[in-house]
């Protein structure tokens, strides 16, 4: 099998803007010349060195020997008609694909992100991770997502990042650390850290370390029920992390952070979405300094639930608005292009084929 020429070269996406000086400067390039790549990459959008035109010849034909600037092959587009969310799925030069989505809404161009190819947690409403895990996804392959959404954005920006996408984001901790530092860093992206978003499924011992790394980072939880039993038919990882431990954790971060907690908590009728259910997650949350965000069910074939009745969503939020609980109704964003919350899913490494779910032994 024949290594594609780009995985023999060192991406500069994998680099934040200091460590591609010194990795210029080890190399014997002017450490400047990182500064004027950085620029091209980030300001202007242009990741071929050839075009580059502040750049010597000799030093843009050496570049091309030597690096790459990653971005992947967007092996497929979709585009949303009712409100022009735009998922892309994008190729990397292993053949592994993953999905990305652009959301536009007025102001807002948020950038739903992927952290691994695939998902080990196998949360049952999900399709992310009904055909298994493959990989991390390194830190530069979750720049180019971005940087692939955003030129797809009608104003070439990026406002929001949610790590939203397939994958658990705190079970590839460092590379998604990192991700988060470029994306703030003034000399890339510069997006406020109160505008991006980590969604985990609750990994306590990484939300305590991410406590303590001082990031104005906005957490998000996918709690999706209210006592153990429930919430484990959902997410295999309660077993491991419990919802007391859980809320322990969240308590932890909004002390230490000063940052309140959000909440996912999916609606699954005859599940989890009656008013027992409700007034149950009322009192759990009672003590923790949080909203909800309420998602109607978007459906996969591989979860028999539906989604509640408009009026019976509207009386579960009531329950929690009168328990002063902040709780909104998200529906989500992208659904006709199976880019809504949970429709994310792993294609054939190669191919734009979803994956097929993993059968579960009897």
């Amino acid at each position: 099998m024949t290594t594609p020429a780009s995985a023999t070269r060192i991406n500069l996406l994998d680099y934040d803007p200091t460590a591609m000086r010194e990795l210029f400067g080890e190399r014997g390039i002017e450490k400047y010349r990182a500064d004027q790549i950085t620029e091209w990459i980030y300001r202007r959008g242009e990741y071929v060195f050839g075009k580059m035109n502040n750049l010597p010849a000799d030093l843009r034909a050496r570049l091309v020997s030597e690096f790459t600037i990653d971005v992947g092959e967007i092996a497929q587009r979709s585009v949303s008609k009712d409100d022009k969310s735009v998922k892309l799925l994008i190729k990397f030069n292993d053949g592994e694909l993953v999905e990305t989505v652009m959301i536009p809404r007025k102001e807002r161009r948020t950038v739903c992100v992927s952290s691994q190819v695939g998902c080990k947690f196998g949360c049952v409403f999900c399709a992310s991770g009904q055909a298994g895990f493959a990989r991390d996804l390194k830190t530069g392959e979750i720049v180019a997502q971005v940087l692939r959404a955003r030129d797809e954005s009608d104003t070439k920006d990026v406002s929001h990042i949610v790590f939203m996408g397939m994958g658990e984001p705190f079970d590839n901790y460092g590379e998604v650390l990192a991700a988060i530092r470029r994306l703030n860093d003034p000399k890339a992206f510069e997006i406020g850290a109160r505008k991006i978003t980590v969604s985990t499924s609750g990994l306590v011992p990484k939300i305590e370390s991410f406590c303590e790394k001082g990031m104005q980072i906005e957490l998000s939880v996918s709690l999706h029920g209210a006592n153990d039993e429930v919430r484990s038919k959902l997410m295999p990882i309660n077993r491991k992390y419990p919802v007391h431990d859980l809320m322990q954790a969240c308590k932890e971060y909004v002390d230490k952070t000063g940052r309140i907690v959000t909440f996912e908590y999916l609606l699954a009728k005859g599940l989890n979405a009656s008013i027992s259910d409700a007034k149950e997650l009322a009192m759990l949350l009672r003590t923790v300094h949080c909203k909800v965000n309420l998602i109607p069910l978007n459906p996969i074939p591989e979860f028999p639930y539906e989604r509640p009745t408009y009026p019976e969503i509207l009386a579960f939020q009531d329950v929690l608005v009168r328990n002063e609980i902040p709780a909104t109704v998200r529906f989500s964003r992208g659904n006709e292009i199976n880019a809504a919350c949970g429709q994310l899913r792993r294609m054939a490494k190669g191919s734009t084929t979803p994956m097929p779910s993993r059968k579960k032994s009897a």
